[in-house]
């Protein structure tokens, strides 16, 4: 096992430092369950919902905003250009991503990143609500 020096172990804080909000409230999303009208509709059958916001403590981001996209069964949510960096995990349901380069499926627990400037499709594809959490990073 290799010895940890003075950077290593302080790059290690930090990061558990800012992953470990997320966590928390990551786990907290498998147990909400939101209603047809909670948030803000941004597509048909698919509305965003706000979570929270905190500090980021990476150097490259301010802040970090918590959002739910909530998609009811079959919901689309159309192309559209990524303003910021994220990071999504699906807490419920099933999905189709489509990118300009590719095309995956998530399914509950699955996790993915969006890159600001690049182009993002999602579709909900099972009969049951479903939800991305989005990691939003804020630039400093």
């Amino acid at each position: 096992m290799k010895t940890m020096n003075r950077r290593s172990a302080i790059a290690l804080g930090l990061t558990t430092a800012a992953v470990t909000p997320l966590f928390t409230l990551a786990a907290s999303a498998k147990i909400k369950k939101y209603g047809p009208k909670e948030g803000k509709e941004i597509a048909p059958g698919v509305r965003m919902v706000e979570v929270g916001t905190g500090n980021a403590d990476i150097p490259a981001y301010k802040s970090i905003a918590i959002v739910d996209v909530v998609f009811q069964p079959g919901a689309h949510a159309p192309q559209s250009v990524m303003d910021n960096d994220m990071v999504c995990t699906i807490t419920s349901g099933a999905f189709t991503i489509k990118k300009a380069d590719k095309e995956f499926k998530l399914k509950v627990g699955d996790m993915y990143r969006c890159a600001k400037g690049k182009t993002d499709e999602s579709t909900n594809t099972s009969k049951e609500v479903g939800v991305h959490r989005i990691a939003v990073l804020i630039p400093a």
